[in-house]
Order: C-alpha cells, then sequence, then structure tokens
C-alpha cells in the first residue's frame, strides 16, 4: 500500500496528548474509554460501537481480565477473545462502577440513547484528532498503532506475528502485515549490526 494511503499511527506523546484533551471535556471517561479500546485493544469503530458489558463482565458481575468479542460485534467473522491492557482496565472499570450496569447493555451509550452508533464514534475520533491538529489520523490510526506496537513487542514474549493477526481478528496475516508501520531507526540498527 502506498504511502499517505493508511491511518497515521500515534507516538506516545501523542496518546498522552489525546487522552489529556478528552479528560478535560465532557463524557471525559467514557470518551477515554473509547480512545483506549482503540489504542489498547485495537478495536474498530464498529466493534467499540457494538462492545456490550457481556463481553467484559465475568460470571462474578466483575470486569474480567478479557474482552470477548463475539462475531456479531465484529467484522466478519473475527470475533476474538483480547486480553484486556491495564490501564483500559482501570478506565473500564471506573466506567462500570459509575452506572447501574445491565449486563446485556452496551458499553459505550449517549445522552440521548443506550448505545452508539460506528459513524459517531468515528465522528468522535476525527473530532479529536482535528482539535489536536494530528493530520492524517482517523478512528483507524489506534488500531494501527495497537497492531504496530504488538508487531513490535510480540517477540519479547515467545509471540509471533500470528498472535498479533489472532488479536486483530485478520483471518490473513497478509492483512495484519499491511497495518504494520515501519521503523527506520530499527532498520538502520540492523543494517549496522550485519
Amino acid at each position: 500500500m502506498g504511502i499517505g494511503k493508511q491511518a497515521k499511527i500515534l507516538n506516545r506523546s501523542q496518546v498522552e496528548a489525546v487522552l489529556n484533551h478528552i479528560n478535560g471535556r465532557r463524557y471525559g471517561l467514557r470518551n477515554q474509554v473509547i480512545f483506549l479500546l482503540s489504542i489498547r485493544a485495537g478495536l474498530r469503530a464498529k466493534e467499540i460501537a457494538a462492545l456490550r458489558w457481556s463481553m467484559i463482565v465475568g460470571a462474578d458481575g466483575e470486569v474480567g481480565e478479557y474482552i470477548h468479542l463475539t462475531n456479531d460485534a465484529s467484522k466478519g467473522m473475527s470475533g476474538r477473545i483480547i486480553p484486556i491492557n491495564r490501564q483500559l482496565r482501570a478506565k473500564i472499570i471506573e466506567l462500570f462502577n459509575a452506572g447501574d450496569i445491565d449486563p446485556s447493555a452496551h458499553v459505550i451509550g449517549t445522552e440521548r440513547s443506550a448505545h452508539t452508533s460506528a459513524q459517531a464514534i468515528v465522528n468522535l475520533f476525527q473530532r479529536w484528532y482535528r482539535d489536536l491538529g494530528l493530520v492524517g489520523c482517523s478512528s483507524h490510526s489506534g488500531r494501527r498503532t495497537f497492531i504496530t506496537n504488538a508487531a513490535r513487542k510480540i517477540s519479547t514474549v515467545g509471540g509471533s506475528l500470528r498472535d498479533v493477526q489472532h488479536l486483530a481478528g485478520h483471518s490473513s496475516l497478509q492483512t495484519t502485515q499491511r497495518y504494520i508501520e515501519g521503523d527506520s531507526e530499527a532498520r538502520k540498527r540492523v543494517v549496522d549490526l550485519v
């Protein structure tokens, strides 16, 4: 895929800037959960909108360690089990404890509705990135960032790109590879090693 065709990935300072930006706004906690579901779990806008508490909360009534994303909540048949990142889990627990939660209810609601649409999620990301001047970023930037970071770190925990593919919910490893952003500094360092 050519340069400029894909959503840009976010670096650590950009992630912190977005979190700080949305934290100080109306529905800050809900919006942080939305952003973290993208950046820390790799969920698509459609998956964020379709996520229900029953996919996160265990039989004990507590927020679990995994997101059990069903096929009907994902693209195609890409339902999967995703371990929940610590930062994301803390915000989910905070959101869970903030209200009287029906396990069948959607995690992300609005002022007017018990759930939201994928387009509304896309629009939120667009507004946040525009407000911060992050050109080339979209609702898919968090997903690309998650997949790229997972690919860079997976070998340190004994995993492979196949594990990243499963986390992303891709049926093809080639699709996963297209999401991964290269690193010019890493290429430079490896050339110095050979």
